[in-house]
């Protein structure tokens, strides 16, 4: 997948968290953002690699998610590995 496909990928998956107050409350607690600061860097590719981390991380947002998408959770583990500090496997 290339860059630009997995930010707007990354981009729908932080708009499903804003939809989900308990959710993003838990995704700022955990990176540490106050929700300006998540509203000022929303298209930066490492905050958006780390949207991917929390969903891929959290089994109720990833199934929610999906479903909302159509898509497979392969497609979200393409998207995060087309962004900044993917662990790849050799």
């Amino acid at each position: 997948m290339v860059p630009a496909a997995a930010e707007t990928l990354a981009l729908k998956a932080l708009t499903q968290l804003a939809g989900e107050a308990e959710t993003l409350r838990r995704f700022l607690d955990l990176s540490g953002l106050e929700l300006d600061g998540l509203r000022a860097r929303a298209a930066e590719p490492e905050l958006l690699a780390a949207v991917l981390d929390f969903i891929l991380g959290d089994e109720p947002s990833l199934a929610a998610f999906l479903a909302a998408e159509g898509i497979g959770a392969n497609v979200v583990h393409a998207a995060r590995a087309a962004l900044p500090g993917a662990v790849l496997e050799t």
